[in-house]
């Protein structure tokens, strides 16, 4: 077989919102890649894996068409392309294996300031503007409300100020762009963010193989996105008292200290960000030497 054949392809955005952090994802899983010229590939050099930087919307297509083993990109995307394979057909042709925990946004209605929204009636006969058809023509569909919907792939939160639409769907992230355009968020339809999604394919146990550890090394890297570790020491009397302060974390390790009987080094993986308040808490319940450090990788 072909050497090429054994290498896993994972599609990622070209350029946008999720490229750095799916880049940068990939190299904290130990993955070191030199970019090509047209910079649309980038070589896995210590590993037998290669990206392909394309645009969001055709990342689950490839995935889809096996042309990819991989993609990460946005679940908004996905379902748009999952509804619209759906009416094709196609549907199940790749799966969603990761949810990778950043890019997270909301697929969103949103109508001009002062408009009533009661609910998805109020979209009876309405226009909505939106690049999302598919989504929006499920939830339409969904809720029994017969709606023009406008496509737009440019920028939808003017439509109404041009009177192409009473409502939208779009993205939302922080609500700024909507409301510089006089508009306000009336009802979520889906809330996003990147995930991996693989072929439904077969991929062979060698490739499969290493999937699997690639999802593994994810899986370590994102567990500890927020992790620390404490170094503490503590009366023994008190541990019960430090353990419920310890965010985040199950039972830590308690060693002996050398030359007293009364007091212990306490060890513990603390799940969640560890605030100054914390140590505070810490060390008024007679914790003492304190020290937090980062934690890069982790295997369960």
């Amino acid at each position: 077989m072909d050497s090429s054949e054994q290498r896993i392809k994972i599609a990622i955005q070209k350029s946008g919102r999720l490229t750095d952090h799916s880049i940068d994802l990939l190299q904290r899983c130990g993955l070191k890649v030199t970019r090509s010229k047209d910079q649309l590939f980038c070589y896995g050099e210590n590993m037998p894996v290669d990206l392909l930087l394309v645009r969001d919307d055709d990342i689950p297509q490839l995935v889809a068409d096996d042309i990819c083993d991989l993609g990460i990109c946005g679940l908004n995307i996905v379902e748009e392309k999952r509804l619209k394979m759906g009416a094709k057909s196609d549907a199940g042709l790749f799966k969603q294996v990761f949810e990778l925990d950043f890019g997270h946004c909301r697929l969103s209605l949103a109508g001009p300031e002062g408009s009533e929204f009661k609910g998805p009636a109020t979209l009876q006969n309405k226009r909505i503007a939106t690049s999302y058809t598919s989504i929006l023509e499920d939830y339409l569909a969904t809720n029994n409300v017969s709606a023009e919907i406008v496509y737009f792939s440019g920028a939808v939160e003017i439509t109404p100020k041009l009177g192409k639409a009473d409502f939208i769907c779009d993205l939302v992230s922080t609500g700024s762009t909507l409301a510089a355009n006089g508009l306000v968020e009336v009802e979520t339809l889906l809330n996003s963010e990147a995930i991996i999604i693989q072929t439904q394919a077969p991929l062979g146990k060698s490739k499969q193989d290493l999937v699997d550890r690639l999802l593994q090394r994810l899986d370590g890297v994102l567990q500890v996105r927020e992790s620390k570790y404490i170094m503490l020491h503590a009366p023994r009397a008190a541990l019960a008292k430090i353990q419920s302060l310890l965010p985040g974390t199950e039972a830590p390790t308690v060693l002996p200290l050398e030359g007293t009987e009364d007091r212990v080094a306490v060890h513990a993986v603390c799940r969640e960000n560890v605030f100054w308040e914390t140590l505070e808490n810490l060390k008024a319940a007679g914790a003492s030497s304190l020290l937090v450090l980062p934690v890069e990788k982790m295997l369960a």
